[in-house]
């Protein structure tokens, strides 16, 4: 069931800008047979397709969840550098009906045709295509040292299992938190981790939040593209419960981001920034 636009005015950090309310379900119903050829109730994730544009330019479709399609948007925009000033955004308005998203700036982007030309086919899950701003400003971020202790680390996985509804319902998504200390403060699921990604950087960008004392935490692998995007987030500490890339683990080493994966339970590897880690916690 998809729902038409229905825009609100909202004032966010002083940044006024035409945002949706649009809902649509992120699971639903299905009948499935088990293995003992009975018929069971279940629950699927949604997919749906969300087109972006930028000043009515069509960039991409995203498939998505569509649980906060307008900071997934502007999360994706920003990330590929097709968007850079807060100040000059005007509007955000996703329409379900017709399955987009419409992003409003004064802020103009020259070359536009020459980032759209200059795409890479990643290893986003799926497939996914990073354009030519991507890269743009990797060598102006400087990243805080963090300080992490071990047993904050296991409180941060434990609080972590009280999340993932989507997944705990139906399985077939990822899912990405903002965390400090053990805390989580924000957590979002979506059918690819890069989406999720998006949507909390797009959050983060729009409330002008600091990264310098949070953990990003994903249940995807950390590829080169992860850990970029976490890098633009101002995020020192990168915690996954997959596993990492050689791409991802140079860039991390490069960047100075304390990365830590395959992290469930008790268990974790830390493949870069194990210096900044306080092990109180080995005989536990």
């Amino acid at each position: 069931m998809t729902q038409s636009v229905s825009a609100t005015s909202l004032q966010r950090n002083a940044i006024k800008f035409v945002k949706t309310n649009t809902q649509v379900p992120l699971t639903i119903a299905v009948k499935a047979i088990n293995e003992q050829g009975q018929v069971v109730d279940k629950f699927v994730a949604c997919e749906r397709p969300l087109t972006v544009y930028l000043n009515w330019r069509p960039i991409v479709t995203l498939m998505t969840l569509g649980a906060k399609p307008e900071s997934l948007t502007i999360g994706y925009l920003k990330n590929q550098g097709f968007i850079s000033e807060l100040s000059l955004l005007e509007s955000v308005i996703v329409d379900w009906e017709v399955s987009s998203a419409a992003v409003i700036t004064q802020e103009v982007s020259e070359d536009i045709e020459q980032k759209l030309s200059e795409k890479t086919v990643t290893s986003g899950c799926g497939q996914g295509t990073v354009y030519g701003g991507f890269l743009q400003g990797l060598d102006e971020i400087d990243l805080p040292t963090p300080s992490l202790k071990q047993s904050t680390i296991y409180a941060l996985l434990g609080n972590i299992n009280a999340y993932n509804e989507t997944y705990k319902n139906a399985g077939a998504v990822h899912g990405c938190g903002i965390c400090q200390d053990e805390q989580i403060l924000a957590f979002v699921e979506d059918v690819g981790r890069h989406n999720a990604v998006d949507t909390l950087a797009g959050d983060m960008w729009l409330d002008q939040q600091s990264g310098h004392d949070k953990i990003f935490y994903t249940t995807g692998r950390l590829t080169s593209e992860m850990v970029i995007k976490v890098a633009k987030m101002g995020i020192p500490v990168l915690l996954s419960r997959s596993g990492v890339t050689q791409m991802g683990l140079d860039l991390a080493m490069q960047m100075g981001i304390t990365l830590i994966a395959r992290a469930k339970g008790r268990h974790f590897l830390v493949y870069h920034g194990s210096e900044t880690i306080e092990f109180d916690a080995t005989k536990d």
